[in-house]
């Protein structure tokens, strides 16, 4: 009898988590869970989460984990069963777009700071919008003069694009297999041969002065075929 005991205790928790999951609005983390369950053991919640999470594997409900917040939801295969009209889609602007790439990769990071990568001015509304959206907010300040308000992605933006943490987001080569960086820039990588960057590199030339000169040649080039005449 004692022996079932244990295995009781462990059936219970695992019950007390999956409806206090349910129940909730918000994602709650395990302390969280475990504070709600009258202080209950961490790492006896955390080992009910993920009983919980197996239980509910290929299911039609799924527990999934968001910055490091778990809450249950639909799976996404069955989503077009429970859509009943279609929701209107504001697309972000290019610029509000590449704002919230430049926070989700460099945060914390400070409007001076989005500029500087930008290259061009940020308009305060654009911040707005992504704040609006719940994907970004303010941290504090950095401490330097002036003390500018720097800016980081909120759990709603991991959320969002389905990522457990911002390691999930994607690297370079996946960026550039979905057609998102700058195909000028790859075309320049293509045209730069391995000879000619050992050539620059021994010749204590930085990548720069070589695009420079590379660039020059050419106009010189076209030039000189543009003011000859045929023999």
């Amino acid at each position: 009898m004692s022996s079932d005991a244990p295995e009781n205790a462990v059936d219970d928790l695992e019950r007390a988590v999956e409806a206090t999951l349910f129940a909730t609005e918000e994602p709650m983390s395990v302390e969280a869970l475990a504070g709600h369950l009258g202080d209950a053991d961490v790492p006896s919640v955390r080992a009910a989460v993920q009983s919980l999470v197996a239980h509910y594997e290929g299911r039609g409900i799924h527990l999934v984990e968001r910055s490091k917040k778990w809450h249950f939801q639909t799976a996404a295969d069955l989503a077009h069963l429970l859509r009943r009209e279609r929701e209107q889609v504001r697309r972000l602007s290019r610029a509000a777009t590449e704002v919230l790439a430049i926070i989700a990769y460099h945060e914390p990071v400070s409007r001076a700071e989005i500029e500087s990568v930008r290259g061009v001015q940020t308009a305060k509304g654009t911040l707005d919008v992504l704040m609006e959206a719940g994907w970004v907010r303010i941290a504090g300040r950095r401490e330097v003069p002036g003390r500018p308000v720097i800016y980081t992605t909120t759990p709603e933006f991991l959320q969002h694009f389905g990522l457990a943490s911002r390691r999930d987001l994607p690297g370079v080569d996946e960026l550039r297999a979905a057609g998102l960086l700058d195909p000028v820039d790859d075309a320049y990588d293509a045209l730069m041969t391995p000879d000619e960057e050992d050539e620059a590199s021994e010749e204590g030339a930085t990548p720069e002065e070589t695009e420079t000169d590379a660039k020059e040649s050419a106009e010189t080039d076209l030039s000189g075929r543009a003011g000859a005449t045929p023999s």
